[in-house]
Parts: structure tokens; C-alpha cells; sequence
């Protein structure tokens, strides 16, 4: 290694450090041209790099909802002492977690909330279009809490409650699994409450194209009819140019459909300009049937889905809207 070292440094011609890391690595492995071997490496990693990049992002919504998690805990273990005597134990906590994912879409997507006038000061159920991941939802809790002073409940597919550490962080939140009898019960109370009625199909399956995939589920519907409560439609601009998913491949709808859990591949992360426009109310009306207000719905979240998202979805062209103005007749 001495021997090696010195070779590098003598001689009237300076050596560059990595032709002289390259030689001493040469001797100490005894692999003959290993600089070919290095700059085949080297390649890979730069073909490679924006592939692996795509497909490590999403993991960062992960690592923010275990961090909520983790805060929560931080913030049960401090404050137990306090929960005979207050109103909303976890009001501080909510608020907590409202605050960092706020300020998480602010920086990430630029997030923008429009139309928060059409909710009404009672109940209301809001039926939006889901994305490849619930983010989107996520940060329209966050900014209504912070912005309002409202808690909005949401209802998730059953995979989410078999979720390793999440049951803290679906019970601070009023997360529900979704029988009709719960929700109904939540909306009596005067509460706010999110669904999405494609689910998980929706969010893995849809693509660029922001194709609507609800199938015959009309059960949120009924749920409106029964609570006697509006039904407010809600659309996330770029929604599917942040994160996408690989439910083109038709194996793995099949398989999908065999199991029903999403195993199926995101990509993206992409820094994508985010803004949720909340669309006019769907009044309650006595003699509708649930199958007349869920094409009532679907036709509501279409039209803002014609109207604020260009249709296909194009990565790029979200990226630059970052750095544009949205237009006043939005």
C-alpha cells in the first residue's frame, strides 16, 4: 500500500487524486484495469440514479406519516395526565400534525386551498377524487383546521387499520372504516366528513387521463340522504403528476382484484403545483334516490375535474405552474 502510494506522488508529472485512488485500489484488489470496471459502474449509477429517485420519493410521505405518529405519541405520553379535564384530548395534537403537514404541502407543492366558502357551517359530506396516495386530502384537513378552525373525519379502505403503529394516528383523527350507520351517526353530530367513493381502485387504476372509477358504489349516497346532509364535490389540481402508479400493467389489476391490497408500484414525488377547489354544494332533496344523487355527484366532480385540471395530465407542465399565477376565473 506504502509502495503504491509512493508510485502516486513520484515522479516530475503530477497525478490526480482519483487516478491515484483508481491504482491503489488496483493493487490492494488485484484486479488489472479496474478504471474500465469503475467507469461501467460510474455509468449505471447515472442511468440509474433518476430511475432509483422516481421510486425512493414516495417513501417520504411514509416517513412523514410515521413521524406524525411518532409526535403523537410524544404528545399522548405529555399531556394523559390532562384528559379527564379536557374537552378534545387530542385537539393540541391535531393541531400540531395539521401544522407540519401544512407547512409540508406549502414547501413541496405549493398547496393552495380555493372555494372553502361552499362548505357549510353545518354537516356536510365531501366527496373527492383520489390521487395515487391521500396526500391531497391530507393537506385540505390541515389548511381547514388551521384556516377555519374545522376538523373534517375521513373515511379509509380496511387495509389502512392493519397498518403497523397507525391506529394512534387513525383514532386522533376520527378516521372511520366506513359502515354507512357510523358515518350517518358522525354527520348527525355536525360533523364534516371525507370519502372518496373509488377508493383504492380509484387511487392505484386511474391515470393522466383523471378518469372517474366509482363502479356501482352508491352507498355514500344513501349515507347523504339518510343524514339528511349536502354532499360538497372536491377536486385536487396535478393530483396524479405528484406521485403515479403502475396500474396500467394488467397483471397487476388482476392481481389486485384477487387480494384487494395495493401492491401495486408508485413513482414520482414530484414537487408539483397543488391546488384543491371545492366545488358548489349538492342540497339535500327529500324524494331523490341514491342513484339519482351519485350521478348528481359524479357529474359535479367532473365538471371541475374539465375545468381545473388540462386533460392528459403532462409532469412538466405541473412543475412550471409552480412559478405561475393562477388565473382569476379559477
Amino acid at each position: 500500500m506504502i509502495g503504491g502510494n509512493a508510485s502516486c506522488t513520484a515522479g516530475p508529472m503530477p497525478v490526480s487524486y482519483l487516478t491515484c485512488l483508481t491504482y491503489i485500489l488496483g493493487e490492494w484488489t488485484g484486479v488489472e484495469h479496474i478504471e474500465d470496471y469503475l467507469s461501467y459502474a460510474v455509468y449505471l449509477l447515472w442511468v440509474l440514479l433518476p430511475l432509483a429517485v422516481v421510486f425512493v420519493l414516495p417513501g417520504s410521505i411514509v416517513i412523514l406519516f410515521y413521524t406524525s405518529i411518532l409526535l403523537l405519541h410524544i404528545y399522548k405520553r405529555k399531556n394523559e395526565l390532562k384528559e379527564a379535564y379536557s374537552h378534545d384530548f387530542w385537539a393540541g395534537g391535531k393541531q400540531m400534525l395539521a401544522t407540519l403537514w401544512d407547512g409540508h404541502g406549502r414547501i413541496w407543492h405549493g398547496y393552495e386551498l380555493h372555494g372553502t366558502e361552499n362548505i357549510p357551517e353545518g354537516p356536510g359530506l365531501i366527496v373527492f377524487y383520489h390521487g395515487a396516495t391521500p396526500a391531497d386530502c391530507i393537506y385540505f384537513m390541515a389548511r381547514l383546521l388551521i384556516e377555519k378552525k374545522r376538523s373534517c373525519y375521513v373515511v379509509a379502505d380496511h387495509f389502512v387499520f392493519r397498518l403497523p403503529g397507525f391506529k394512534i394516528l387513525l383514532d386522533a383523527h376520527g378516521v372511520m372504516h366506513g359502515p354507512k350507520e357510523e358515518c350517518v351517526r358522525a354527520l348527525k353530530k355536525g360533523c364534516l366528513l371525507a370519502v372518496a367513493p373509488g377508493g383504492v381502485r380509484e387511487a392505484l387504476f386511474s391515470d393522466e387521463m383523471y378518469t372517474i372509477i366509482w363502479g356501482n358504489r352508491k352507498g355514500f349516497a344513501q349515507v347523504a340522504i339518510d343524514a339528511k346532509v349536502p354532499i360538497i364535490p372536491m377536486f385536487t389540481q396535478n393530483v396524479r403528476e405528484g406521485v403515479r402508479t403502475l396500474g396500467g400493467i394488467k397483471i397487476l389489476r388482476k392481481l389486485y382484484e384477487c387480494i384487494r391490497l395495493p401492491i401495486v408500484p408508485l413513482y414520482g414525488g414530484f414537487p408539483v403545483k397543488l391546488r384543491t377547489f371545492i366545488g358548489e354544494p349538492i342540497p339535500y332533496e327529500p324524494n331523490v334516490t341514491a342513484e339519482e344523487l351519485t350521478a348528481k355527484t359524479k357529474a359535479a366532480l367532473q365538471a371541475l375535474i374539465e375545468k381545473h385540471q388540462k386533460i392528459p395530465g403532462n409532469i412538466f407542465r405541473a412543475l412550471m405552474e409552480r412559478f405561475q399565477r393562477q388565473k382569476r376565473d379559477d
